[in-house]
């Protein structure tokens, strides 16, 4: 089959939740592009070496923007071998004079390697990357913005203490601040290779005393540096490590999006994703007004967690390559895609996010004084009760069992009398108000989105 529907992908990644500016890198037609650029980046080599003549040079660079992906695969058809149908693809443009420069000391993956290497950090830093910064920038907004926004805290599913909102999300801009930085630091690592087919640089070796010289020399026109040590396939272990990044950055996105779901159950109605006036949320509830968003990214780091263990696998190849990734490799760009449709869809919603503050107020009040049972335990503890926690313990039974409300139960009780008539001011006020009971959560919230608001600067410089 050689007519365009071969390059017409069945994955939802295509049709569903496709990106097209990622096309430039991680589509079929861009990994020929990236193999054609290995290509020519060793003829320039050869030429600054003055073994390839610069007539020879030219014709070849002039053969590379003649070559197409649908060539390259009817060749492929034909010869059942993709770098050679490319390499055949050249040399059919070129005269004999240049053909034998093209390929000249090089195995199939020191180009399709090099070309995977260059295109990853490509994405990375020109797509990825930016992306990313702009999801950073608007939970940062959205944490300044709600520092100070009461909100209970929860634990187990449960009511904890009280914290703020804008501390909620700080925790994810720190925990995606960090993420950029490792990605960014896995990308600027991840190498190439030019060591020929079982990497001892034995085609190279035959003219040159300094092959590895060289090998730094062709893979510098790709934006990259050479593997310490490879076989016919680079070391897996960078382009892992930039992989199991993007798959952590999977992992916290979804952790986001789940928080951020339950906290719009109809029950909760802290925030709501933004909802368009036309759109839908039930083919027969008209009323619902689904976190259809938030879904999403947590399905979609279903598959990315599923394409991480297919990764790992990979990192096993038999002494000096076989091919038994020859398949589960072309999956890896389907990491970067869900993961940056991920982020797109995560700018979209907390960027616009709904804050309802009066319910936040009334999830606050649902469980009366009894939320200020541990500063009454600690503050008691402080004094010299002996059991302190149990006595709060007891006390709550007592208000849950419809006694009397909790604030009421502390003051009537004879045996707290002389602890709370040692009290201070300060403590008395927060015994008397869970709003004043949030810790540094405010400070926190701002101190950690302001300082990634610094980094971030900094980082895009």
């Amino acid at each position: 089959m050689t007519d365009a529907s071969k390059f017409t992908c069945v994955s939802p990644i295509d049709y569903r939740y496709d990106s097209p500016e990622l096309g430039e890198y991680l589509s079929e037609e861009a990994f020929t592009e990236y193999k054609l650029r290995a290509e020519i980046a060793l003829v320039e080599a050869l030429t600054a070496r003055e073994i390839c003549p610069l007539e020879a040079r030219n014709e070849i660079v002039d053969a590379k923007w003649q070559v197409t992906v649908k060539e390259v695969y009817e060749e492929e058809d034909r010869n059942h071998h993709d770098i050679r149908a490319l390499v055949n693809c050249i040399q059919r443009r070129v005269s004999d004079r240049a053909k034998p420069y093209v390929h000249m000391s090089a195995t199939s993956f020191d180009i399709s390697d090099t070309a995977n290497a260059a295109r990853y950090k490509d994405v990375m830093f020109d797509v990825f990357l930016p992306k990313l910064n702009q999801l950073e920038k608007a939970l940062i907004e959205l944490s300044l913005r709600e520092a100070n926004t009461a909100q209970i805290g929860r634990t187990h599913g449960q009511h904890a203490v009280p914290i703020t909102f804008g501390f909620a999300i700080a925790l994810y801009v720190e925990r995606i601040g960090g993420c950029i930085v490792e990605i960014r630091k896995a990308a600027e690592q991840i190498v190439g290779k030019f060591s020929g087919a079982v990497g001892a640089y034995n085609a190279s070796s035959l003219f040159f005393d300094d092959p590895k010289a060289f090998e730094a020399e062709v893979l510098q026109g790709m934006g990259l540096f050479p593997a310490g040590h490879s076989t016919q396939i680079v070391p897996p272990e960078s382009r892992t490590r930039l992989f199991n990044e993007i798959c952590i950055l999977a992992s916290v996105l979804a952790n986001l999006a789940d928080d951020m779901r339950h906290l719009q159950r109809s029950e909760i109605g802290e925030v709501g994703e933004p909802f368009e006036k036309d759109q839908v949320g039930s083919s027969t509830m008209p009323q619902k007004q689904n976190p259809i968003n938030f879904e999403n990214v947590k399905s979609m780091w279903k598959i990315v967690y599923g394409l991480q263990q297919t990764m790992l696998l990979d990192q096993i190849s038999e002494h000096q390559r076989d091919l038994t990734n020859s398949a589960s490799g072309r999956t890896y760009v389907e990491i970067i895609g869900y993961t940056y449709s991920m982020v797109k869809r995560m700018i979209r919603v907390m960027s616009r996010i709904t804050v309802n503050k009066q319910n936040m107020e009334c999830n606050l009040a649902s469980q009366g004084e009894a939320i200020l049972s541990e500063p009454l335990y600690i503050i008691l503890a402080s004094l010299g009760h002996p059991d302190a926690h149990e006595k709060v313990r007891m006390l709550n039974q007592r208000a849950y069992a419809g006694e009397d409300n909790f604030v009421k139960l502390i003051h009537s009780d004879k045996e707290l009398a002389p602890y709370i008539a040692r009290m201070s001011d300060e403590q008395r006020v927060i015994l008397s108000d869970p709003h004043k009971y949030t810790g540094i959560s405010a400070e926190a919230a701002k101190s950690t989105a302001t300082r990634w608001k610094k980094k971030l600067r900094r980082i895009e410089r």
